[in-house]
């Protein structure tokens, strides 16, 4: 590697491709990143994983590809997907990396757990890789403005930081530096972040728009924009946001933008029509489909006896990672009291914890001494946690997307999940469309839950 030329106006230094990053190894930080005990080894349905339909619209889309090549990503790259233990593409990849090859963009709609952090990640850094970075523009002689060439908005911090945690695994040695912004967190540690040097920024639009207005990042040499989750983004009500930074800053249309969707409503629609041009459409499994590799059960539970419900059936999981979903914050808190009083090693996280309290409890849960974590939707989505055996809906979303999501937490990688949810009356407004998805992937669909889709009313017991 070593470092070509100085960057000017005493700014960080860049390597011989114009980037940030280191290009010599480091065995230390080697370890570090890709020796970790709690990742998810491929799971045993991974062959049956690659049947999973896919279908590509769009002028003349490229070819797929079937495996992972020196051509294909590069040197440095494919040494780190060996590292990373990744031996072939998955769906997502296998259509993604020859699009972005081709300069194209990109709108995917994919199931949560499809490898759809690497499907926009390899592309966009084969690419930067290839070319080396743009001729700096605006440079100017301040040196505190950060200009990357490569943008990634999340809806959360923890979906930003599992983003950011993947792509300095795949930007190890290859000089692009990555750097992460999110809201909740101080935001000197990440100033002195983007001082240090950064080509790739993954970020939450709030964060992105307060560091714009301070001067600290201008969006004038971006290549490749991402929106992972654009849904979910939407949802949580960026959209302002957002197209203040893809239409409102100084971001050029000479870019290469990917969208990532796990649904594809209108209102995404239209964002891909405004972003993108000549885009290709690409759909993995059906539309918002359920993961096929998670089994669902649903059971007609009250309210009162809930808590009841959920320590029996803890009581039969003997092993992997249990994730329970609530509706409220308050809930949340209640039932790892009651689970921790009951001696169930639980732990919880919500909207309301600190950036601290949510890093702590989703270690420990990771690593297995909290394998039981309360959750409320916004602050699981996304979450790429291996072996999560066992999803319950405690209490089952609103819609059927947000079900979608949840039960994508399990069963990811190509293993099987399972799905338990507690229904009753209040659920009513969901049930017809929980009724055709159970339906339609080939599990068991008990006659109160049918006749509650039909009549939208009547008692069961």
């Amino acid at each position: 590697g070593g470092y070509g030329g100085g960057g000017g106006y005493g700014g960080p230094r860049l390597n011989s491709k114009g980037f940030h990053g280191e290009e010599t190894p480091d065995p230390r930080l080697e370890r570090e990143l890709f020796e970790r005990p709690e990742q998810q080894t491929a799971g045993i349905n991974f062959d049956k994983y690659f049947d999973i339909p896919v279908e590509v619209s769009g002028d003349n889309a490229p070819d797929p590809v079937s495996e992972f090549t020196p051509e294909l990503v590069g040197e440095q790259l494919m040494r780190n997907t060996v590292l990373c233990n990744y031996n072939k593409p998955t769906p997502v990849q296998r259509y993604s990396i020859p699009i972005g090859a081709q300069g194209r963009d990109l709108m995917a709609c994919a199931q949560t757990g499809s490898g759809k952090t690497a499907g926009f990640l390899f592309p966009v850094l084969t690419s930067m890789i290839t070319n080396g970075a743009p001729p700096q523009q605006g440079q100017g002689g301040y040196r505190r403005k950060t200009f990357p060439v490569a943008l990634v908005l999340a809806p959360t911090r923890e979906l930003a930081s599992q983003i950011f945690n993947e792509a300095r695994r795949f930007c190890y040695c290859t000089g692009v530096a990555p750097v992460v912004v999110y809201g909740g967190a101080d935001v000197r540690v990440q100033l002195r972040d983007l001082e240090r040097g950064c080509d790739l920024l993954v970020a939450t639009p709030g964060r992105l728009v307060d560091l714009m207005e301070r001067g600290r990042v201008s969006l004038l040499n971006i290549r490749f924009l991402v929106l992972d989750e654009a849904d979910r983004m939407l949802d949580m009500g960026f959209e302002p946001q957002i197209r203040r930074i893809v239409e409102q800053e100084d971001m050029t249309r000479e870019r290469q933008t990917f969208m990532f969707s796990a649904t594809f409503p209108r209102e995404i629609q239209r964002l891909a029509a405004d972003f993108m041009k000549d885009y290709i459409f690409l759909t993995v499994g059906r539309v918002g489909s359920a993961s096929k590799d998670v089994l669902q059960k649903v059971e007609y539970v009250d309210e009162r006896d809930k808590l009841d419900s959920l320590m029996r059936f803890l009581q039969t999981v003997s092993e992997g990672l249990i994730l329970v979903f609530v509706e409220t914050k308050r809930s949340c808190d209640h039932i790892e009291d009651m689970l921790l009083r009951e001696g169930f090693p639980a732990a919880s996280i919500h909207g309301d914890k600190s950036q601290r309290e949510r890093e702590f409890a989703l270690k420990n849960f990771k690593n297995g001494r909290c394998p039981i974590l309360v959750a409320t939707d916004v602050a699981a989505r996304g979450l790429d946690i291996s072996n999560v055996t066992n999803v319950v809906n405690y209490d089952l979303p609103t819609n059927i997307d947000d079900y979608v999501h949840r039960i994508g937490r399990t069963g990811r990688v190509g293993n099987v999940g399972n799905a338990l949810s507690f229904v009753n009356e209040k659920n009513r407004n969901v049930a017809r469309e929980l009724y055709e998805l159970l339906a339609e992937n080939g599990h068991e669909t008990p006659q109160w839950l049918s006749s509650m889709a039909s009549f939208g009313g009547g008692g069961f017991g």
